[in-house]
């Protein structure tokens, strides 16, 4: 299988509870960021077959992308739409450039979630940008002001859990176990408030 690392990929990013990581993919001198992402809330499955979806942007422009649904055995897309993003020329040949673009492909996904200590700032600001839409979030809101307790015993989602694990990730321990918990982001940097000043007010305000 061309993409055999993408199922103990995802088995993974099941065990720890990711609904995304990120790889990086080098082609025709072009740096692209390889979103990973899983099918759960507003990320919903087109083909019976995919496995993942794979979302890729361009890192000069992340505005510049394609969204594609994969599984072991490679990608589910048009091999037009594929060659017009990646500059893919026609070639008698094409069925074997084509594979010869998935094989290296497959070669740079990783078998696991990566450290967040191996992942950049820019992958780190798309995979943001990518759970705070999934989220229904405006995704320039990236500062941390509170933390809530949902009404109704409702349960945080698994995108501002990932939001938070990148942005906070040590007031994300916090609540790691409390579901029943949000974090609430703005989009102006005055308002973030560090790890003591949340906790603090979380304990005024739940007080008895």
């Amino acid at each position: 299988m061309i993409l055999d690392n993408l199922k103990a990929l995802k088995d993974d990013m099941v065990s720890k509870k990711w609904t995304i990581c990120s790889f990086i993919f080098n082609y025709k001198e072009i740096e692209y960021i390889v979103l990973v992402k899983r099918f759960v809330g507003a990320e919903k499955r087109i083909s019976d077959y995919a496995l993942v979806k794979l979302h890729f942007m361009k890192s000069a422009d992340l505005k510049d992308d394609l969204e594609v649904e994969a599984n072991s055995n490679g990608l589910l897309i048009d091999s037009k739409k594929l060659r017009q993003y990646f500059g893919i020329e026609y070639q008698e040949n094409l069925g074997d450039v084509l594979r010869q673009f998935t094989e290296r492909l497959g070669n740079e996904i990783p078998p696991s979630v990566p450290d967040s200590d191996s992942v950049s700032q820019i992958e780190k600001k798309a995979m943001v940008q990518s759970l705070s839409k999934s989220d229904s979030e405006d995704p320039n809101k990236i500062y941390c002001t509170k933390v809530k307790r949902n009404p109704n015993q409702g349960q945080r989602s698994e995108f501002n859990s990932d939001k938070t694990k990148l942005l906070r990730e040590s007031l994300f321990e916090h609540f790691r176990n409390n579901s029943e918990i949000s974090f609430c982001y703005s989009l102006d940097a005055e308002k973030e408030n560090n790890d003591a000043a949340i906790l603090r007010n979380f304990a005024n305000n739940n007080s008895m």
